[in-house]
């Protein structure tokens, strides 16, 4: 699956080729434009569902059980993304209800800038609230992972629960990454919400588990933000591979590296012969498997550029 969403002075549309963009010198969003030395993002973002190949698709920022967002405040650029608990179907929830509701709350904290840039696990904790909130219960489980770019400081503020992640680049070396989360092989940290006879059954984490870093960032630094379907199928070396394809910080160039990661972390994910991130991962953990992981695929790719109105 692939969708398109385009923020500022652009027009929102669909498309096969799954992006969403935002440019810090194309003015607007949140109100009020950056001061000289302000830092934004030039951002691009493409998906696979796992069941793509059955020409299954869903609306929105969505792909699969995988949601994201990316929005602008006049302080800060925000993009997140989070994986929701495929276990959930086999009790008749749709775990992309979870995570597609979370991000779509993230974004809309952020948009209303009800948010503090040095602090991404508050916008985490806030729409988790959120949803617990509701007056319809929202039932299902997802990770998620929060990146925050502060405009006039030009520090990166990172919050990461679960297996998703981000990698920073500079000079065609990883010099930031997140670290993953998991209790135990293939059980990430998550946030949940169980019906009452569930409680304390279903593994739940808090949002104040999620791993936070904050560090300065350059021009120029390319910043991954994916979940685990790409990691599982994909290491660094391959990445940055594919990010030396990446030129300049133009959208063009910044959306097509961002298709051809996506695509190629999907064609890896159904090759039975390939010896996987996921399946090296299995094999430590005493399991005999081999080739990749089929599953849902999200990749946001940034570039930190001068911030202009």
């Amino acid at each position: 699956m692939f969708s398109v969403l385009s923020y500022g002075r652009l027009v929102a549309r669909a498309v096969l080729g799954g992006l969403s963009q935002t440019d810090p010198r194309a003015g607007g969003g949140g109100g009020g434009g950056g001061s000289s030395g302000d830092y934004g993002l030039v951002t691009a973002g493409c998906g696979f569902g796992k069941d793509f190949r059955k020409g299954l698709l869903k609306k929105g920022a969505c792909y699969g059980d995988d949601a994201c967002f990316v929005a602008r405040h006049r302080s800060a650029d925000v993009l997140g993304v989070a994986d929701g608990v495929g276990g959930w179907r086999d009790y008749g929830v749709d775990p992309s209800q979870f995570s597609g509701t979370l991000m779509r709350t993230c974004e809309r904290l952020v948009k209303e800038g009800r948010f503090v840039p040095s602090n991404p696990v508050g916008i985490l904790t806030t729409s988790y609230c959120e949803l617990l909130q509701n007056k319809v219960p929202l039932l299902g489980s997802s990770t998620a992972c929060i990146v925050v770019l502060d405009r006039s400081s030009h520090r990166l503020h990172t919050a990461n629960l679960g297996d998703s992640g981000f990698l920073v680049v500079r000079g065609g070396e990883v010099v930031h990454r997140s670290d993953e989360q998991q209790h135990y092989f293939n059980t990430p940290f998550q946030l949940s919400i169980a019906p009452p006879e569930a409680e304390g059954v279903v593994l739940s984490d808090s949002p104040d588990a999620a791993d936070s870093t904050s560090f300065d960032v350059q021009l120029g630094d390319i910043i991954l933000t994916a979940t685990d379907g790409l990691f599982d199928n994909m290491p660094d070396y391959m990445i940055l591979q594919e990010l030396k394809k990446l030129k300049n910080s133009n959208y063009e160039s910044i959306q097509r590296t961002a298709r051809s990661i996506a695509e190629q972390a999907h064609e890896l994910a159904y090759d039975p012969n390939y010896m996987s991130p996921f399946a090296q991962f299995a094999c430590d953990n005493g399991l005999n498997v081999r080739g990749g992981k089929p599953d849902d695929i999200t990749v946001l790719l940034s570039i930190v550029a001068e911030y202009t109105d």
